[in-house]
């Protein structure tokens, strides 16, 4: 069920939106003209850290905080962008002296501390390839992904290499130096490694950035499919112009912002925007190192004055849950703009940012192999509950039916023929920060592609969505989750919120489980909030309950409470992994998995690098 829109917020006494006309600002926008707004390299080149830090460094905003690093036992350091200038610089020469060539992959494995970002951005710097790694991951999984992606230096702590990359070095024959990061309470000589204070700190702080391709391999991202092992999406330094764009339209971002995303960089969005994107647009950005923690979270909030902030629907679903009491009290007048991303995020929950913050959170869509974001609800535009909002300026998104061979037909596009369709959704690739290949999986690369009947190529999504007459989009559901039920098409989500309306439902989510008669049934999964117990008085009260919100044709015919529901450490419910475990399938890839189904961490590491 469709809620009202929420009407966009007047903005007295603050800046306006960067996006203050969006019908304008699409008709006219180019990505050429877009990449005039960075500076670029002498010649035509362009450099993701150029971009992001030396410029800024050069310029007004040198002696400006560029991060501000929260430590989770209460410590601060605070990097200026002239600081950060100087510390990418050490790191870059640190490569160049141990003879690192240009396009070797550096993989960063460690929790959210500044050497962390500081390894990203002097790697792409010295035009490496930078690879980062959830430090929350078990040695099998790292070893996967170094192996594919055939990593030359490693950047991790001396307490995670003694306990996940020593068992597995000897499996990973491309790695050539492992710098270690170590701190007061710990030595730093390990044999075989290299000490990050004794050698970066000793090397030069004079690095300029060397010439630089815009298609100069930059960033990769592993994402993880249902079987098999994990993907290498190969990004290029050209990207970067998505990321400032994207920043600058979708999170609104103004120079001299503060501005906090809660995602840790193993996961894209802790690199497209907790990295690069706020960097490019002159921002202060926080980095927290703890955990989620509803009262850590709220006085950061009121502390720091975060003015954009960025996260996930997983953790707006635990403050939900935590009630508008710790929020009493708390001076959050700041704050301007808050936006969503991860999975869709419930209508419930983009209301409640309404009455508990005084705005929405806005919601959007993008996937690792887009880079940066697709689809979003804009501070310019009217916020509808449950839509992720409409392309970005420079995207051509529609909904397409697309047979086996790759063969591509338009049902809806961005100039509004087809509204109310539904299909999967397609994106007309030229954005600079589309994926350019799987490393190692170049036919898997070319099925994300199709072909319509003009010639015209897609990328292919993977997810089903509709568009409704006015052009917003609305996420439906991953195309391997959709639900076929006695000839109906069932999207879990729209299940899920249903459900999720409930009092007593914290979370949803919803499979199907294969029937002799119906084809499927549904079957949903769900949480509950302190103060409720499970009973079976209270699975038939949600079951009647979704019935009057949903009808017959897409009511669940089961319904479990558990204790907790699968997520990826981006805060993704794995809804494939329930379904393997309902039916007793092979669970595929789980490396990325943050909580079992009881509740319990599958990765017991102390909580470092989770989202």
């Amino acid at each position: 069920m469709d809620l009202p829109p929420i009407p966009k917020r007047p903005r007295e006494g603050q800046a306006p939106p960067n996006l203050d006309d969006y019908d304008r600002v699409r008709a006219s926008f180019s990505w050429e003209q877009a990449r005039e707004e960075l500076d670029g390299l002498p010649g035509g080149g362009l450099n993701i850290c150029h971009e992001a830090v030396v410029r800024h460094a050069k310029g007004a905003r040198a002696d400006q905080v560029a991060l501000r690093w929260l430590g989770k036992k209460g410590e601060q350091e605070d990097l200026s962008y002239a600081e950060l200038d100087r510390r990418t610089a050490r790191f870059a020469s640190a490569l160049k002296d141990l003879g690192v060539p240009a396009g070797a992959r550096v993989f960063g494995l460690c929790p959210r501390i500044p050497e962390l970002y500081v390894a990203a951005l002097g790697a792409l710097r010295h035009r490496a390839v930078f690879s980062p790694l959830f430090s929350a991951f078990g040695p099998e999984p790292i070893a996967q992904r170094m192996s594919i992606g055939e990593a030359t230096v490693l950047v991790t702590t001396a307490r995670l290499y003694r306990k996940k990359v020593a068992p597995i070095r000897d499996r990973l024959p491309h790695l050539e130096h492992v710098f270690l990061i170590g701190d007061r309470r710990e030595a730093t000589s390990v044999e075989g490694t290299i000490d990050w204070r004794g050698t970066v700190d000793a090397a030069s702080a004079e690095y300029p950035v060397p010439p630089t391709d815009p298609e100069d391999p930059a960033l990769l991202h592993f994402t993880s499919g249902t079987t098999g092992t994990p993907k290498g999406a190969l990004h290029v330094h050209q990207a970067v112009v998505t990321h400032h764009m994207t920043g600058k339209l979708a999170l609104d971002l103004h120079p001299g912002d503060v501005f906090w995303c809660t995602a840790d960089p193993g996961w894209v969005t802790g690199t497209s925007y907790g990295i690069i994107a706020p960097l490019t647009n002159g921002v202060t950005m926080i980095v927290d190192e703890a955990d989620f923690d509803v009262t850590r979270w709220y006085a950061l909030l009121e502390r720091e004055k975060v003015q954009v902030w960025y996260t996930a629907p997983t953790a707006i679903r635990m403050l939900m849950k935590a009630g508008l009491e710790p929020l009493k009290g708390k001076d959050l007048s700041a704050l301007r703009f808050m936006a969503s991303v991860g999975e869709p995020l419930n209508p419930e929950a983009v209301v409640w940012g309404q009455e508990a913050f005084g705005m929405p959170f806005h919601d959007n869509w993008w996937q690792t192999e887009t880079g940066g974001i697709m689809v979003a609800n804009y501070a310019s535009m009217d916020v509808r509950p449950g839509s992720m909002g409409k392309p970005l300026p420079g995207i051509e998104a529609a909904l397409v039916e697309a047979d086996d061979g790759g063969r591509v037909k338009v049902l809806a596009g961005s100039d509004g023929q087809g509204a109310d369709a539904e299909g999967q959704l397609a994106l007309k690739p030229g954005w600079p920060s589309m994926f350019r290949t799987y490393i190692h999986n170049e036919a898997r690369y070319a099925k994300s592609f199709g072909e319509d009947a003009s010639g015209q190529r897609w990328y292919l999504s993977g997810d089903l969505a509709r568009r409704d007459g006015d052009g917003y989009f609305w996420f439906v559901g991953r195309m391997d989750d959709v639900i076929k039920s006695a000839g109906h098409l069932i999207g879990p989500f729209e299940v899920e919120s249903a459900l999720v309306e409930h009092p007593a439902v914290v979370e949803a989510a919803v499979i199907g489980v294969p029937d002799d008669v119906a084809g499927n049934l549904i079957k949903a999964f769900v949480t509950l909030h302190p103060g409720h117990e499970a009973s079976e008085a209270l699975e038939a009260e949600l079951l009647g309950f979704a019935r009057k919100k949903l009808g017959p044709a897409a009511t669940p015919r089961m319904l479990d409470i558990v204790k907790g529901l699968p997520k990826t450490r981006s805060g993704k419910i794995m809804r494939r992994l329930l379904k393997a475990r309902e039916l007793g399938l092979p669970e595929g890839d789980t490396s990325t998995l943050m909580e079992d189904v009881g509740g319990a961490k599958k990765d017991d590491d102390e909580g470092e690098g989770e989202a």
